[in-house]
């Protein structure tokens, strides 16, 4: 009985924990007539992504104007097309990050459109949020109390994935602000020498001209 009591309060814990880590975000955008809509997420390296989207008409008088459609591209920090679709009212796009940093997605309206803007919806999912775990759960036969601590497990990783990418990121930072600082002092010194150069110049320069004027 002692067993499965601290079972159930190791899974309601690392329920809660799991909770606090955003994994899924869901989404609402506006879509000007003319301009681009952006969203971005930082994005460490071996991670799932997911997302569905889907267009939704505001325009009151939509059954008299042609349906509208949209255009979606997803690059990575790089610069690298991952998705992009053209014509389009709902979709979805799925990867697995291979370049750790900011994935952007970029909606916009294909034509032009009369009256109020476009709105989208983005179901957006990374990690252990973006996994089917029913689909696992069949295929490996497990339910219950073991489908739980699989899925626990799975946060568990998340979070100690998510924790080393923050410490490198932190390592990086501290390195690019650690040779800054050198840099700002040797130009610093640099910068004192050459005006410390200066003026012993200038001293050299007016004893040389008051002694030829003879005025010391």
């Amino acid at each position: 009985m002692a067993a499965k009591w601290a079972i159930v309060l190791y899974i309601c814990f690392w329920c809660a924990i799991v909770n606090i880590i955003p994994t899924t975000e869901g989404l609402w955008l506006d879509l000007p007539a003319s301009g681009t809509k952006c969203v971005s997420e930082d994005i460490h390296n071996n991670v799932v992504v997911l997302a569905d989207y889907s267009l939704i008409n505001n325009h009151p008088d939509s059954h008299l104007h042609p349906s509208p459609t949209i255009s979606v591209k997803v690059t990575s920090p790089y610069g690298n097309i991952l998705h992009h679709k053209e014509n389009m009212t709902h979709g979805q796009f799925a990867f697995t990050t291979t370049e750790s940093g900011n994935y952007i997605a970029c909606f916009w309206v294909d034509g032009n459109h009369p009256g109020s803007p476009l709105t989208v919806s983005l179901d957006w999912r990374i990690g252990i949020a973006a996994k089917d775990w029913e689909s696992i759960a069949k295929k490996e036969k497990i339910e219950g109390v073991e489908f739980e601590l699989r899925k626990l497990e799975g946060a568990v990783e998340a979070i100690h994935e998510n924790l080393i990418y923050l410490k490198n990121r932190e390592a990086e930072m501290r390195g690019v602000s650690e040779k800054t600082n050198a840099r700002v002092a040797w130009f610093s010194i640099m910068s004192l020498g050459v005006c410390i150069g200066a003026a012993v110049l200038q001293v050299w320069y007016l004893q040389r001209f008051f002694h030829k004027k003879k005025l010391i």
